[in-house]
């Protein structure tokens, strides 16, 4: 049947299609949604009356300064959701609990990567109400530095509650955020300010990074520096830099120009009211690497980005006040933004920040937390997975993770055998997994299961949530029939879609809604099952044509993470004058085991036959380890570049170890 298969035009690995977990039967007792016909019927009304579903649930879960007076407005690309409400994101995440019980309950819980001892573990609690001061407390710093409504302002920090802080105290005077990963480049700082014309950078003496200090600072003045083609400085625009004092190092302050956070807060008011925002004003801007050219400025709104967080973390979640919630993503990341920040506080319930590395000082780090602060849901990358496994689960048992009660996953497709590794011995085969599909372009999650009604799948990502119409198209742009790959488009708008790229709209409409007119072209392959579930199949660019086949890159990883032997795999085309692309796959083995000719034969025929013999590597290369960026995604860019025998180029400030290449 395999070999069948894989003589058609499109290869698809069913592996994994007709194994199927059900929710735990418990789950469903104190969950949002509490069955598939509640889902099927609430999606339904979605699609069917979009403004009707949506205006129902933001006058329900936000408050409102102003109600609106049009709930979408709608002509391709551009929509604008609740027009004319007027609202405040900081209030929907604090003010909003004070006079409940849930003012005096933890909302952010920081564990810092070193102690003043120089031991694991400093820690920070804050509750919702002193969370609320201190945020109301920088809200007034960035006024009396002269920051008003609509001004850019550059986050520049490590995971340190004082970055959520700055998020926060922008939304609430309505000044526009756009945080920089603080394992970026002084270049890219510079660029970023460049381009949104940001008055303020937010930075940090320094953070923590398996015990050694990076410094920020140093970065930070680099970046203000850097000259343009014209002799001018790049980040003109910057007038001040505030300074959070994390490690204590002595760094240069120019006079005029640079203040201390710690003094500007000791001078601050702590009242606040919280500004009249409108629906349609920008809340942040995330820049997101592009395929060509400099990276794009992805913008998002308030309310409705704000609806989609908040309501994506309710639903798929399940979170309840009573959570202690884990996204373990830098803030840098817009999986930060919606699921460490806005869309947890918006739910009332705990947030975790961490600081470190999932390997310092030891390799259950992770597991650790996990049960010193009674974790209850942990959502991390596939990549992170991987890693988990190699290390061995021996770290895992050395800890209580019965706290557990739901497990996610975020950022590339996650391989079936990572999957059934999670769900076994992190889940203890209990807590559902859902798997996540979305982007930094659609602010919230787009297709996942629900965790007490949707049979999951490994590999999957199930179905749509509420509101969103995928669909995957040939080159036409028409749908294609079941089990057969294609592009994944989104047909209706959604409130927490990208409102632009800064300053470029018709990148915007180049980018997203000019391959499929009508429609946002998400640039990920995907296929749906014979049950209408979508396999993302990882982007475009990663669906190669090897003799007229298409093969899916994300497919044959899975295949060779599914032997016994592989720890991570990762696979990439090169050029090749037969059969137009090649695949070539970079293995990490694991501790037991040791790399050979014999395995590299091994190893082909595993996915010959798991797949097709049309799937099997051209050259499978064994490392000691892959590239991956600080947090935990794997540098493909830099491994095609490798696999075609080119010198590495492009920007690697943000590669973990420079020694793996």
């Amino acid at each position: 049947k395999q070999t069948k298969k894989a003589k058609t035009k499109n290869i698809t690995s069913m592996l994994t299609e007709d194994r199927v977990f059900q929710p735990p039967k418990d789950f469903a007792k104190t969950a949002h949604i509490k069955s598939m016909a509640q889902y099927k019927k609430m999606y339904a009304e979605s699609i069917k009356s979009p403004d009707k579903f949506w205006g129902k649930l933001a006058k329900e879960e936000l408050q409102w300064i102003k109600p609106w007076t049009k709930t979408l407005q709608w002509k391709a690309p551009n929509a604008k959701w609740f027009v004319g409400g007027q609202i405040n994101v900081s209030a929907n995440c604090l003010d909003r609990f004070l006079d409940t019980p849930t003012a005096n309950k933890a909302a952010l819980i920081w564990e810092g990567e070193l102690a003043e001892d120089g031991k694991p573990g400093e820690e920070r609690v804050y509750t919702y109400k002193q969370l609320h001061r201190e945020v109301c407390k920088f809200a007034n710093v960035l006024k009396n530095i002269g920051i008003k409504k609509g001004d850019r302002v550059v986050i520049y920090l490590p995971m340190i509650p004082e970055a959520a802080v700055a998020m926060l105290g922008c939304a609430r005077i309505g000044a526009v955020h756009s945080v920089v990963f603080g394992g970026f480049s002084a270049q890219s700082v510079a660029d970023r300010a460049k381009d949104s014309q940001a008055k303020l950078l937010i930075t940090s003496d320094g953070g923590y990074r398996r015990g050694k200090v990076v410094a920020l600072k140093k970065g930070a003045d680099e970046a203000l520096e850097i000259k343009d083609t014209d002799g001018s400085r790049v980040a003109k625009s910057i007038e001040k830099m505030i300074v959070v004092n994390r490690t204590g190092q002595d760094v240069p302050m120019k006079k005029g120009r640079d203040v201390w956070y710690h003094e500007e807060m000791a001078k601050a008011s702590s009242k606040c009211p919280p500004a009249k925002i409108g629906s349609e004003d920008p809340l942040f801007i995330l820049y997101t690497s592009g395929s060509t050219g400099k990276p794009k400025g992805v913008l998002h709104s308030t309310a409705g980005y704000l609806l989609g967080a908040k309501m994506t973390s309710k639903y798929i979640f399940d979170l309840h006040e009573t959570d202690v919630f884990w996204c373990t993503a830098d803030i840098g990341w817009v999986t930060g933004h919606s699921y460490v920040v806005y869309g947890p506080l918006a739910n009332g319930a705990t947030s975790v920040m961490f600081e470190g590395a999932p390997n310092y000082p030891e390799p259950d780090r992770f597991w650790r937390i996990v049960e010193k602060y009674g974790v209850t849901v942990l959502y991390t990358a596939p990549t992170a997975i991987r890693t988990f496994m190699k290390w061995g689960v021996e770290w895992v048992k050395k800890h209580d993770l019965s706290s557990l009660r739901l497990l996610g996953s975020v950022g590339e497709p996650i391989n079936p055998e990572a999957w059934m590794w999670y769900y076994q011995n992190i889940g203890g085969k209990r807590c559902p997994i859902v798997d996540t599909w979305w982007q930094t372009e659609t602010g919230a999650i787009m297709i996942s299961p629900l965790p007490a009604v949707t049979p999951m799948k490994p590999g999957s990502a199930t179905l749509p949530f509420f509101g969103i119409l995928p669909e995957v198209v040939d080159e036409a742009g028409k749908a294609v029939p079941k089990n057969s790959g294609g592009k994944l488009v989104v047909r209706k708008p959604w409130p927490s879609m990208l409102r632009g790229i800064w300053g470029d709209p018709k990148r915007f409409q180049d980018t997203y809604w000019a391959e499929v007119p009508g429609s946002y072209f998400t640039g990920d392959g995907c296929r749906t099952d014979k049950q209408g579930y979508f396999w993302i199949m990882g982007r475009i660019d990663d669906v190669l044509n090897v003799a007229g086949h298409r093969i899916g890159t994300a497919e044959v990883e899975s295949a060779l993470v599914s032997h016994p032997s592989v720890a991570e795999a990762a696979v990439v085309g090169r050029n090749d004058p037969v059969k137009g692309q090649a695949l070539v796959a970079f293995i990490t083995v694991k501790s037991s085991v040791t790399a050979s000719p014999e395995l590299r034969q091994i190893l082909r025929n595993h996915v010959g036959k798991e797949i097709g013999p049309v799937a099997k590597p051209d050259d499978i290369r064994f490392a000691e380890a892959l590239p991956k960026t600080r947090s935990g995604k794997i540098m493909r860019r830099l491994l095609k570049q490798v696999a075609s025998g080119e010198d590495i180029s492009g920007d690697i400030t943000t590669l973990e170890d420079r020694n793996v290449l």
